[in-house]
């Protein structure tokens, strides 16, 4: 099962194409979330307990140096969630503005004063029909729904559930102010820690008109970099990116207005909240551009006749919070009738700077500030022992002495530990579930042809896409030197910042926004399809707009990629900006995906793809990146900047390599072919790519790597090489993976581990196999796990309702439902065809059990010996170079007076 928690209301979604799956689904979510068993075990598991570090040591004597911790699932989850330095700052702030509601995670603070008796009485009082809200979606009968619901809701009787709606705090005796401390963030500039904000009350949220009239509002005053807030708050250097909270929050009964910055210096503190009451009197006394306004509503209009696989999904999640708040959802969903009043509004002179003026323009606001603290870490693992000393404390009174409670907290958890083993082994008979008998043998193909067009190959899907046209292309980049594709995010971002020599970027965004749904220039590569050590590599274009702007949007991406100016006055401290904004998010961005991080780098040493895939979103960009922000002003960019031109006169050279896709309607093929006639034929057919001899990079990577990092928990990955997409063996070893996660790593690594997940992933195309664990307080075991599963998978009796559940849970993502403007993407990005897709789609449905035992003994056991592992985390001599290990530490920023940080 799913789950979104929020701070008032917790969601459990699922979603199926298929019918019969439908139905089971919905009966066994109602059963499970109004009448759980909820065992004290599943609290102890999930929750919180105390018990050995080491839950391996089976024996009590063996454990009697084994020191008491705090455990549970989810109290690791969220020491790794608050090492998210931007995550803890929204929350702290969310409990100075709004203390009525709470941390939807859970505080490991906190978490440790709830006990199974209060959850207990949390589910009785709270999770009751009475108190829930039920949506679905789709094209399924309604009836059928409601009979459904009605039989599994019918035993129920009204109750009294704590249905009270909460504010935030009272700002109206005028500004309030608060400061509290967080950790370092090592990758930026140690005088850059600062990250403060002022926030307003605006209004009732379940007046649908004016909330939307708020969020057009927010998004004039911060979206893009030529917003007034952008110029005034950024471009002066007061800070190079948003404080998290930044923005128009609609998801309580009274909407919340905030504006921040990360990355402030201590001095310009007050500067900022200076700033900002400047730039709103400012663009109070000016009035909002109906240019740009016309812009956000084209935006809008555009979103609606997107065609997305998760449409439904997004409207759930758009209107549950204010469906909890008041709001009624009917309201929210009559667009065209909201849209409608706005324009009416807003052609009355002054609306939207009479709502800056009724918000924004006073001193009831409350202003929250986090300061640096060297000390945070070694503070919070005081708190933690403290806490922990004082529940022990308790525990031996409670017992009659130390070794009596020691005696029984080890009891304890080795009960937990036989009721996880005897989980797998459960009947699960009685829940409903479908077969691989119901799945076609045959898929449901998209048809797409090929055309030329001034000599580029162009794919073409003809569908319903309400009058759209959606743009891709590919051009492939042989050869391309490390130095040149190290730098292509950082190009990436500059052409949507530096503008041309006509037209200013904002200009250019105000362009994009009337006459696209959004252009996109990116770095691609992809393996072979019959070749695990064949890559290629290049840059990609995207876009989409109304059948009548497509010309439109073909000349704003010549524009931004062919025009961008790299040598204007600006130039220089515009890249700057984007430099010291990424660095400042990157060490929250590996906290938030840890796991995703160590699984690139452990790739990395063994395909071309993984090399290419890490240099460009890995740990060597957040490290090439928090290094170029770091540059003193008088060494300055000039290095760089020549090498942003080189791709530049690259990205659209008329190469063999370069190739085009377009998805739109049968009615407008003609008017595209011609649009894109044109843009082709303004190509440069001179440019190429210079001779190297790095061009893939001749880094070496270790076979143990470990980055040590300033996070309570650990990220751990272990990939190896396995087979290309056609091969034979690469059916079973995707669902090997699934037999892996599901019967044996979940249940050792997030249930007796502790880690908040783990698993094993195979990756067809990229011809990898590995293993990865998130948020893991014991990443030593959990190493040892993955290194023994091929032997566990080869040895286990697997059953036939083993292999059926693998498939089924294979299918899900086979058969997903696909956005309009991916139907043939996977052909024209990787070169797998509908032939190559079929073929694995019966060899998957053909897959025995002795074909996964035998890719488990082949690939896992005999290749462990070329497996690469990758752990991140907190540095606590765990792993030695007397055991292999190559410690690597992230080169830290240098401080503005040049000096190295770390």
């Amino acid at each position: 099962m799913n789950a979104f928690t929020s701070s008032d209301h917790t969601t459990y979604p699922f979603a199926t194409t298929n019918r019969k799956d439908f139905n089971n689904l919905l009966s066994v979510y109602l059963d499970a979330t109004f009448k759980p068993l909820l065992k004290e075990n599943d609290f102890a598991q999930e929750g919180w307990r105390i018990g050995p570090a080491n839950s391996g040591k089976q024996d009590e004597a063996e454990s009697a140096d084994d020191p008491l911790v705090f455990k549970g699932v989810v109290y690791n989850e969220m020491k790794g969630q608050m090492s998210d330095a931007s995550y803890l700052y929204y929350i702290k702030f969310q409990d100075h503005i709004f203390p009525a509601i709470h941390n939807s995670g859970g505080d490991p603070q906190k978490m440790t004063d709830l006990t199974y008796k209060d959850l207990k009485a949390f589910h009785a009082k709270n999770y009751h029909p009475s108190n829930a809200k039920l949506f679905t979606y789709g094209n399924m009968p309604l009836a059928d729904h409601i009979a459904e619901i009605s039989r599994r809701l019918e035993g129920f009787s009204q109750s009294q559930a704590d249905r009270a709606i909460q504010t935030p705090v009272d700002l109206s005796a005028g500004p309030l102010q608060y400061t509290v401390k967080g950790p370092i963030d090592p990758l930026v500039d140690k005088e850059m820690q600062y990250k403060t904000s002022t926030s307003w009350l605006v209004g009732d949220t379940s007046d649908t008109a004016e909330s939307f009239a708020l969020r057009i509002m927010s998004s004039l005053l911060l979206n893009g970099y030529g917003c007034p807030l952008y110029r005034g708050l950024i471009e002066s250097g007061l800070g190079p990116d948003w404080s998290p909270n930044t923005g128009y929050d609609s998801s309580g009964k009274i909407g919340i207005f905030s504006v921040g910055l990360n990355g402030v210096r201590r001095e310009d503190v007050p500067k900022v909240k200076e700033a900002i009451d400047a730039c709103l009197h400012e663009i109070h006394a000016e009035g909002f551009n109906q240019s740009k306004i016309d812009g956000l509503l084209h935006q809008a209009e555009l979103a609606l006749k997107h065609k997305t696989a998760n449409f439904g999904m997004g409207i759930m999640q758009r209107l549950q919070p204010g469906w909890f708040n008041g709001s009624d959802p009917f309201d929210m969903l009559a667009w065209n009738d909201t849209v409608n009043t706005f324009k009416a509004n807003c052609a009355q002179p002054g609306y939207l700077e009479g709502l800056l003026n009724k918000y924004l323009l006073n001193n009831r606001c409350l202003t929250f500030t986090m300061e640096p603290d060297e000390t945070y870490g070694a503070t919070l693992i005081e708190e933690e022992n403290a806490r922990l000393s004082s529940k022990l404390e308790d525990e031996s009174q409670s017992a009659g002495g130390d070794p009596e409670a020691r005696a029984q907290l080890v009891k304890k958890e080795l009960e937990l530990l036989e009721a996880q083993s005897k989980a797998p082994t459960e009947n699960l008979s009685c829940l409903p579930s479908v077969h691989v008998s119901d799945i076609p043998r045959q898929m449901e193909r998209k048809t797409v042809r090929d055309s030329k067009v001034e000599d580029v190959v162009v794919q073409w899907r003809e569908a319903s896409t309400n009058g759209l046209t959606y743009f891709r292309a590919i051009n492939t980049l042989e050869g391309l030197p490390a130095e040149l594709r190290l730098l292509m995010p950082l190009f990436a971002d500059t052409l949507m910042r530096l503008g041309t020599k006509e037209k200013t970027m904002e200009q250019l965004e105000d362009l994009i926004n009337l006459k696209t749904g959004g252009i996109a220039v990116s770095y691609h590569s992809t393996a072979s399809p019959h070749d695990t050590q064949r890559a290629t590599e290049g840059i990609s274009l995207s876009g989409y707009a109304l059948d009548g702007n497509a010309n439109a949007m073909y000349e704003l991406l010549s524009t931004v990629i062919q025009q961008t100016n790299f040598d204007g006055p600006e130039a220089e401290s515009r890249i700057r900006e984007l430099l010291q904004s990424a660095a400042n998010g990157a060490l929250d961005a590996i906290a938030g995906a840890g796991h995703s991080y160590a699984r690139r780098y452990a790739e990395a040493g063994l395909t071309p793809q993984g090399l290419l895939s890490e240099q460009v979103g890995g740990l060597t960009q957040v490290q090439q990146t928090a290094l170029l922000a770091s540059r003193s002003l008088s060494e300055g960019l000039g290095d760089i900047i020549s090498k942003l031109k080189m791709i530049q006169r690259l990205a659209l050279s008329n190469s063999s390599g370069f190739r085009a896709a377009i998805t739109c309607g049968p009615e407008s093929v003609s008017a595209n072919e011609s649009a894109l006639q044109t843009f082709l034929s303004n190509l440069d057919r001179s440019s190429k790519v210079p001779s190297t001899e790095d061009s893939q990079a001749s880094a070496t990577y270790n076979s143990k790597t470990f980055f040590p990092l300033p996070y309570q928990v650990y990220y751990s990955a272990l990939s190896l090489p396995t087979v290309p997409y056609t091969h034979a063996s690469s059916a079973p070893l995707q669902i090997l993976s699934q037999l892996l996660t599901h019967k044996h790593l979940h249940h050792e690594i997030r249930e007796k581990g502790g880690a908040y997940g783990g698993g094993a992933y195979s990756r067809g195309l990229s011809g990898l196999f590995g293993f990865y664990s998130y948020r893991d307080p014991n990443p030593q075991n959990t190493l040892k796990i993955i290194q023994d599963a091929g032997r566990w998978a080869r040895d286990k009796q697997w059953t036939d309702q083993d292999l059926e559940e693998a498939k089924l849970s294979v299918f899900q993502g086979v058969d997903a439902p696909e956005s309009v403007n991916e139907e043939g993407m996977t052909r024209f990005l990787s070169g797998v065809d509908e032939d190559m897709e079929q073929r694995k789609r019966e060899q998957l449905l053909d897959v025995k059990i002795e074909n996964v035992v035998d890719v488990a003994q082949k690939y896992l056991v005999e290749g462990m010996a070329n497996a690469r592992i990758a752990v991140l985390g907190e540095e606590r001599n765990l792993f030695q170079s007397a055991d292999g290990w190559d410690s690597r530490r992230l080169q830290m920023a240098q401080d503005s007076t040049g000096t190295a940080s770390g």
